[in-house]
């Protein structure tokens, strides 16, 4: 089955394949937050991104073989209802960026800052911190030595534009650069983006729009 990233709550995940690394998608919680699994394909330890909602459906997801660790993007709370009891059912260790780490109410384990790589068995992630958003936003970047790099933007990074920044022209300002020089001028047009609401998209594909996004400053 072809990937598609398009997944709706209450229905299936999406399984994209590549070689090393297995990527599951799923759709949970009133706010259609994306919640992804990945595993090492040589190691099976698997690592969570964004607990968001529904910890039942994402300990299913899980399976039997846990998680070595869960990820949360950002600190607004639709991005982590299921990660106490994520947690609790699994033993994980959790990662979150620096500056967002005091506005979220589970423990985080690793204070995550820009360029930190986080590991699942033997494949690294690259943190990037992104300020905009929220204060410590990251994304992580998977630079695939098979093929082309993917990059879980959480909500720093959609189809049609960044994150919401709430109408402030400073925000928009930091997190517009962010995106910019840490994502779209060091990554190919290739780059898969898996956004933390919504379907997935590429960087090729927004790329020609960068100039509209700064003109309506959101």
């Amino acid at each position: 089955m072809t990937y598609s990233g398009e997944v709706k709550v209450g229905g299936p995940a999406d399984v994209h394949e590549l070689k090393d690394l297995m990527i599951t998608k799923i759709a949970v919680g009133p706010m259609d937050n994306n919640a992804y699994l990945l595993r090492c394909r040589a190691t099976d330890e698997q690592l969570l991104i964004d607990a968001a909602d529904q910890a039942e459906t994402l300990l299913g997801m899980i399976g039997d073989d846990g998680i070595a660790s869960v990820v949360t993007t950002h600190r607004h709370g639709d991005h982590w209802q299921a990660l106490a009891e994520v947690v609790a059912a699994t033993g994980a260790r959790t990662y979150a960026g620096r500056e967002d780490a005091p506005g979220i109410p589970v423990p985080t384990d690793v204070l995550v800052d820009d360029g930190d790589v986080i590991r699942v068995g033997r494949v690294e992630l690259t943190a990037r911190h992104m300020v905009g958003h929220t204060p410590g936003s990251i994304a992580l970047v998977y630079d695939d030595p098979h093929g082309h790099p993917h990059v879980f933007t959480g909500d720093c990074l959609f189809p049609g534009g960044v994150g919401n920044t709430r109408k402030d022209p400073k925000a928009f300002a930091s997190l517009i650069h962010d995106v910019e020089t840490k994502l779209f001028d060091v990554l190919p047009d290739e780059t898969w983006v898996y956004p933390g609401h919504g379907n997935d998209t590429t960087l090729g594909a927004e790329r020609p729009h960068l100039p509209e996004w700064h003109a309506r400053g959101w």
